[in-house]
């Protein structure tokens, strides 16, 4: 908020069923890209400088409450119950805000990918002679959208929903958003005077505009693109949020200097973070929580979270990398490699097919082919610590909790239980035997029992 900006509020709408969705999951609870819905708002809702911010939900709502009580309790709730139209829902946060005199913007939780400086673009419309700012898009197919009405002077005259629109005013492509501004004390006390006269029986936000203009309150239309405001009422708007989500990060990364080899087949979350000259395979997906260093490789069909890669590292093909990975710079992770809550030292290697949890490993150290940190015993994970310069031996295990000292060498298909002293040779499998003659014998032995087994069929038969 800049010197002398006045006060921001926001009151985010989420009580909605989301009947469409086809799920018990509260609506606004439904990811894009990695992030539930309802969180996009709230991000974008203390991006713009809201002071105070009301998430309007309903009392059913448990996992929604949770999770707001959980992760956001700078944010107040409020509960719409029952659920009588948009109107109603503002006003239910009207207790919540008591005492609060700025500028209330109303936002939308089953929006995710309205930017910032379009809520921006909405605050600026308020003056003081203009106390009501509508947020809407150009559509491409107007429908069954509201239309924005403006007058000469670009003032907002009215919101005409579209099955009481005129032949003329159906042909305006400037369509209501839902997303609204204006002096909190205004449109609290404007709200009061909303009336449920209609089909549905419901209290509209959209009313504001014609009580606030009867009273000559000056009424303003800010504008944004119209994939920016889509809602997800279904899974199928999901999916295209998501889509539009992707397309755009995928193509900011590459403009910051990221290869992607097939943009189109590369997930990205919504912070993931990638350094310029990283090389992204196709077929790769980053859940939260990554970032990525530049000139490092994610090689293809692999898949990162909550994971830390430094610069030159090489991740992949087929690679996991779960939460609490933290690979310095110039480590190898190869195919079929899955590591958890282990950090790896510079220039560190797990070429093959190994399974790193709960570890840390040394800087140069290798890490054989069919390597397991077992690192739990049912009830409790365990460390296991890998020093620097340490080769481990293919098919190795190496149960925790142990200590691998510097430079040490475990050979291969060992069963490691107890801590091995720097640069030792630690090898813990069975004494090889052998008996000479044996292999001859035993096919012979073999082979004279099935010919006698296949003799007796003969009889039978």
């Amino acid at each position: 908020m800049t010197q002398g900006q006045r006060q921001r509020a926001a009151v985010i709408l989420a009580a909605g069923k989301g009947t469409r969705m086809k799920s018990p999951l509260p609506k606004v609870m439904h990811a894009v890209a990695g992030r539930p819905m309802v969180d996009w708002s709230i991000e974008l809702a203390r991006t713009v400088g809201a002071a105070r911010i009301v998430a309007v939900v309903h009392p059913s709502q448990d996992v929604l409450i949770a999770h707001l009580q959980k992760h956001h309790a700078d944010v107040a709730i409020a509960f719409q119950d029952p659920p009588q139209g948009t109107g109603h829902a503002v006003r239910c946060a009207e207790g919540a805000l008591a005492g609060f005199e700025g500028d209330l913007a109303v936002l939308y939780g089953d929006s995710p990918l309205v930017p910032a400086a379009t809520i921006e673009g909405l605050f600026a419309t308020l003056s003081e002679t203009t106390g009501l700012g509508v947020l809407g898009f150009e559509a491409d197919e107007p429908g069954l959208y509201g239309r924005l009405i403006t007058g000469a002077d670009g003032s907002l005259e009215a919101i005409v929903e579209a099955r009481e629109a005129s032949p003329e005013q159906l042909q305006v492509r400037l369509c209501n958003s839902g997303v609204m501004a204006g002096r909190a004390k205004d449109m609290f006390r404007l709200l009061a005077n909303v009336t449920n006269n209609n089909a549905k029986g419901e209290y509209y936000l959209t009313d504001l505009v014609g009580l606030a203009r009867a009273e000559r309150i000056r009424c303003a239309a800010a504008v944004s693109g119209e994939d920016d405001l889509i809602g997800c009422d279904s899974k199928a708007d999901l999916a295209e949020a998501e889509a539009i989500f992707q397309r755009r990060r995928r193509r900011a990364l590459m403009d910051a200097g990221v290869t992607m080899v097939a943009p189109e087949t590369v997930f990205l979350s919504h912070d993931t973070e990638i350094g310029a000259d990283a090389v992204i395979e196709p077929n790769v997906v980053f859940g939260p929580g990554v970032r990525v260093a530049g000139g490092a490789q994610i090689r293809a069909f692999s898949h990162l979270e909550g994971a830390v890669v430094g610069e030159g590292c090489s991740v992949g093909p087929y690679a996991r990398l779960r939460p609490g990975t933290v690979l310095a710079a110039n480590v190898h992770i190869g195919n079929f490699v899955e590591t958890k809550n282990t950090e790896m030292g510079e220039g560190a290697k797990a070429n093959h097919l190994a399974y790193l949890g709960d570890g840390s490993i040394g800087a140069g150290a290798n890490i054989g082919a069919g390597t397991i940190f077992c690192n739990y015993d049912g009830f409790f994970k365990h460390h296991t610590e890998v020093g620097e310069g340490a080769f481990v031996g293919s098919n190795s295990s190496l149960v925790a909790p142990v200590k691998i000292g510097d430079g040490a060498y475990i050979g291969s298909g060992s069963v490691i239980t107890k801590d091995v002293a720097a640069d030792a040779l630690a090898v813990a499998r069975g004494r090889q035997m052998e008996r000479e003659g044996w292999g001859a014998e035993f096919r012979t032995k073999k082979a004279a029992e099935k010919a006698a087994r296949g003799s007796g069929k003969d009889k039978k038969g």
